[in-house]
């Protein structure tokens, strides 16, 4: 039988952005205040800022949450001067993603206890802003639905092993106009490469892309079951009058675990909808270069570049200048006002450990 699913209305919808990180992998453009959300790579807007953009329509301002952390507070209130102040909040310790999402799920209980909520990362480009409200749509109304959680599965482009899997399981009964739904079999934690390549062989793998959906009294039933510790602290926050207070005092000592080993892979069931948009992490310097200016020698750059027997660097400035290559293969060349980064492009992950060895000025 064909289940129809009726579409939730915005203003039963609550957002949490979670915006924090520790911003080492674009350094020198990157830094403590300023990671890679807060940075505008793709655009004259920050991916924080594009993330915003891609809710209009899809849920009202007041009922997006952000959490972030002090160091990075001011930058994202700068960003997001849209929502309302109190609206953003910033943790008072790294507690991982399951404290993050007890918070925001004590939040929006105050507001509506029988809401939906979606949890986003802060740090993705999706450019199809109608197959991610299509998606988002369908994940909200099978939640609704069926009290499961739900989660989005993109299809991999390549075997991947610094992402998460979801192996598919049973295809559900849904809309044929809808973006497919099916049952999670297992999550498969980041595989060594091997492994990686047998699942997209499979074809019944999708990527874990850290977005969350489900209604609140799925979730806290999830937290009453398996973390005590999180439901109790939820409760508090429902409780006190003083939100700020049970903050300070608690959530450093909650435990450090994400929302995925908490909750999702321990829960009976999880549904996953596959994507209907595109989708970048753009976790490192080489994943930007496809997005930047091409030239004929393969060289990617967001400004004027001279060149002559220069092939596949990376060159970013923030600077209005011209940089110019002789010779030069397989480089990622950053300028900045106060720092100048020149790494072998194969080295690219090795970038967070050189950040730890910069001045503490330029961290």
């Amino acid at each position: 039988m064909l289940v129809h699913f009726h579409l939730v209305m915005a203003s039963s919808l609550y957002v949490l952005i979670l915006a924090g990180g520790s911003g080492e992998r674009f350094w020198p453009l990157s830094r403590k205040t300023k990671p890679k959300q807060l940075l505008a790579l793709f655009s004259e807007q920050t991916l924080l800022g594009q993330t915003l953009q891609r809710l209009e329509g899809l849920v009202p301002p007041q009922n997006i949450l952000i959490l972030t952390n002090s160091d990075q507070e001011k930058e994202v209130r700068a960003t997001c001067g849209r929502l309302p102040p109190e609206n953003i909040v910033a943790e008072p310790a790294k507690r991982d993603t399951a404290a993050a999402v007890a918070l925001a799920t004590g939040w929006v209980a105050l507001r509506d206890p029988d809401a939906t909520m979606i949890v986003l990362p802060a740090d993705h480009l999706i450019q199809d802003e109608a197959g991610f409200h299509r998606t988002l749509r369908t994940a909200a109304a099978a939640a609704e639905k069926t009290g499961d959680l739900v989660t989005i599965g993109l299809q991999p482009t390549w075997a991947c092993p610094g992402l998460g899997y979801i192996e598919l399981g049973k295809k559900l009964d849904f809309d044929p106009g809808a973006p497919a739904v099916h049952e999670v079999l297992r999550f498969r934690e980041k595989p060594a490469p091997e492994l990686a390549e047998s699942f997209l062989k499979q074809g019944n793998f999708r990527w874990n892309a850290g977005m969350f959906i489900w209604t609140l009294p799925s979730i806290l039933d999830a937290f009453d079951k398996y973390t005590p510790e999180l439901s109790e602290f939820i409760g508090q926050i429902r409780q006190s009058p003083d939100m700020g207070k049970i903050l300070a005092e608690r959530f450093p000592k909650l435990p450090k675990i994400s929302v995925d080993y908490a909750i999702m892979e321990r829960a009976a069931r999880v549904l996953v909808v596959e994507a209907a948009f595109d989708w970048d992490d753009v976790g490192s310097w080489t994943a930007v270069a496809k997005y930047l200016r091409q030239d004929e020698g393969g060289n990617a750059s967001n400004m004027a570049l001279t060149q002559i027997d220069a092939a596949n660097n990376i060159v970013f400035s923030s600077r209005k200048t011209n940089i110019s290559l002789l010779g030069a293969k397989n480089l990622i060349i950053v300028q900045t006002d106060d720092a100048l980064l020149v790494c072998d492009r194969e080295e690219a992950e090795k970038i967070k450990a050189l950040v730890g060895k910069v001045p503490e000025e330029l961290r």
